[in-house]
């Protein structure tokens, strides 16, 4: 297949890229490189013969019918976003315009080649999303592909309004659309911005390692080459118009988390004392979503996937990333608000 991937040099989008191609497929990384995106997520495959790079913005309508031109693509993967939650409450303008605008105009760029191409069956359109979506949960169950959505934030409000966009291109149109829903993604290529790189960066530089409110916060923790893995799965085996909720199977509060991290450093990079003397509780972020989990049982029982990495492995194998990757993440330290405290509202 030919699969124009948006978002490939972001993290998840680069992990997807560089699978596709270990697998063999054809991969159009389409990107605009805005603050969050490295080229050097994808450099192990930039000379691949199988692979092309195309800078372009998905707001941008004209752009994206030039690419589905040029490139004819089978498939579109669509993981660009912006995706930041504490980015979204200080300035959620990006949000709507990239998540909400950005998803609409590929929609209408990916409709308008399958027209022209006779409407084929085999086309796909592949909108990856966010369980937060859902909103909150409490201290038991789970979300299903039937939860409603009730999202809480900017971000989650800006991928919701994606997400129903993509079920109405579905039954409006007849655009043959696959929609996956994932939990909270781990791994190498982090950007430094987010809470696993946050406390590994901090925890190396003898800083302060900031946990919101009482680190009570759940999240089920998704290894995101495991994620990777999923997608393609969905996009080569998912029934048209369903949605699959991806999850790693691995609920743990954020200082349990935390704590994780810090005894794998504790092991692998030992300091005068133990690294969780860094941690420190910070005023929590406004509206901070209490739990998530997700009921992975339509994907496991429909298209046989489940994880293959627990937590443990997982973050043990990123620790090892970061550790052996300092000249990777030393560069985008020097980017906008990288290291800040954002979110405050």
């Amino acid at each position: 297949m030919k699969l124009l991937i948006t978002g490939g040099a972001g993290f998840i989008g680069s992990a997807v890229v560089r699978l596709a191609i270990a697998r063999g497929h054809q991969v159009v990384n389409l990107d605009a490189l805005t603050y969050a995106a490295c080229l050097e997520n994808i450099a192990s495959v930039a000379d691949h013969p199988h692979y092309c790079f195309e800078q372009a913005d998905i707001r941008n309508r004209p752009a994206l019918e030039t690419v589905f031109d040029r490139h004819q693509p089978d498939a579109v993967m669509h993981l660009a976003a912006e995706s930041h939650v504490d980015r979204s409450i200080d300035g959620p303008g990006d949000f709507i315009e990239t998540n909400i605008t950005g998803t609409y105009n590929l929609l209408e760029a990916a409709r308008s080649f399958w027209m022209e191409k006779n409407r084929p069956d085999s086309f796909r359109f592949h909108h990856i999303s966010t369980d937060e979506v859902f909103g909150s949960l409490g201290p038991t169950g789970q979300f299903t592909e039937d939860t409603p959505y009730a999202p809480n934030s900017p971000y989650s409000a800006s991928k919701a309004a994606s997400d129903h966009l993509v079920r109405a291109w579905s039954e409006t149109y007849g655009l043959p659309v696959v929609l996956t829903n994932c939990s909270n993604n781990y791994g190498p290529y982090h950007f430094p911005e987010k809470l696993v790189p946050v406390v590994i960066l901090r925890a190396l530089a003898g800083q302060d390692i900031p946990v919101y409110g009482t680190g009570e916060n759940v999240r089920d923790w998704l290894y995101v080459e495991d994620h990777a893995d999923a997608l393609l799965h969905v996009l080569q085996n998912g029934q048209l118009g369903r949605s699959y909720n991806i999850g790693g199977e691995n609920e743990a509060t954020n200082l349990e988390l935390v704590h994780l991290i810090c005894a794998i450093l504790d092991k692998k990079r030992p300091g005068s004392t133990p690294y969780r003397d860094l941690i420190r509780f910070v005023a929590d972020r406004p509206g901070h979503d209490l739990r998530y989990a997700i009921d992975p049982t339509r994907i496991r029982t429909e298209l046989g996937w489940r994880p293959s990495v627990t937590l443990e492995e997982g973050m043990e194998e990123t620790v090892e990333w970061y550790l052996n990757n300092e000249p990777w993440w030393r560069a985008l330290q020097t980017r906008d608000g990288v290291g800040q405290r954002l979110g405050n509202g």
